[in-house]
């Protein structure tokens, strides 16, 4: 019989599979509309690659590719630091990636001229789902921790390139849904009842009324697509096919949908060809990553 901490490890897992997953499903049909889509695939439910990128199949995107950055600076350093997670990304984006957001390349090119991690200039034009679509290692890092150390560290990554208020709120709501799921809640009502709270606060992320198709890259609609994608369905594979099939950024949709649906979900929800057709490499690093960092966490260092 497993422990708890057992079973605590395994959701993380399930979280960082699942945003690799959701990544490289999406992709295939990132920037395509529902009609284009379903001219083209029927309904999108196979990882198979290609998409505007080329890709080949069961590669991934920015999204799995920075978070894996963030993972392993987390794990270097034991600790949440700006200097560090910048330099993190900037090696990162001296790799030449495929895909890369202007937000995140103007962040990025702000700190190699001036060495200075954090950007202290809020900017709307950063209202995007650059620094959400990343934070899942941040999640692991602060479970069990207070709503300040989470906000804190959350800042010291997403504001090296989205210095923003709906991205800060989006990026808190997000990891509290998957510190939940990690916890082994298993009620969409009460999740959902969380998010719903936070609404009356937050009420630009309303969306509970108008269905978000081809949601862009502006962190309300991403959300506004993942909250409908996730509550509307009753496993991971419908929720997956179902906001990755909104199109628009659905690599992005997809990554953060299925990073809280693995902790929600867990493991064994994944569908097994899905993660049969995931580059193993990625594979690998997700798991030793999501161990290790829920391994250190009473270590680290906020």
């Amino acid at each position: 019989m497993q422990t708890t901490e057992e079973l605590l490890i395994e959701r993380a897992v399930a979280a960082y599979l699942g945003l690799a997953v959701g990544d490289a499903l999406g992709a295939t049909v990132e920037f395509m509309t529902p009609r284009e889509i379903i001219y083209q695939y029927g309904q999108h439910k196979e990882i198979i690659g290609g998409g505007w990128l080329k890709l080949p199949v069961g590669s991934i995107t920015d999204d799995t590719q920075m978070s894996l950055a963030l993972g392993q600076s987390i794990i270097n350093t034991k600790s949440i630091s700006a200097q560090s997670i910048a330099e993190a990304f900037n090696e990162w984006m001296k790799t030449n990636p495929p895909d890369i957001g202007l937000t995140v390349r103007r962040g990025l090119l702000r700190y190699r001229k001036t060495q200075q991690p954090i950007d202290l200039i809020e900017d709307f034009q950063c209202a995007g789902n650059g620094a959400c679509m990343r934070l899942l290692p941040i999640a692991l890092a602060t479970f069990e921790q207070s709503s300040e150390i989470i906000k804190n560290a959350n800042l010291k990554h997403a504001h090296i390139t989205h210095p923003n208020a709906l991205s800060d709120a989006a990026c808190y709501m997000v990891i509290q849904l998957i510190h939940l799921g990690l916890k082994g809640e298993k009620n969409l009502e009460d999740l959902q009842r969380v998010v719903n709270e936070w609404l009356e606060t937050n009420p630009q992320f309303e969306y509970r009324k108008k269905v978000c198709q081809n949601p862009s890259a502006f962190i309300v609609e991403t959300l506004q697509a993942v909250f409908q994608s996730f509550f509307n369905t009753t496993s991971f594979e419908e929720c997956l096919i179902d906001v990755v099939n909104r199109g628009g950024d659905a690599d992005t949709t997809g990554a953060i949908a299925g990073m809280i649906a693995g902790a929600f979900y867990g493991k064994n929800a994944i569908p097994i060809n899905w993660l049969e057709k995931l580059n193993p490499n990625i594979s690998q690093q997700c798991e030793e990553q999501a161990i290790k960092i829920m391994q250190l966490r009473q270590q680290i260092v906020f």
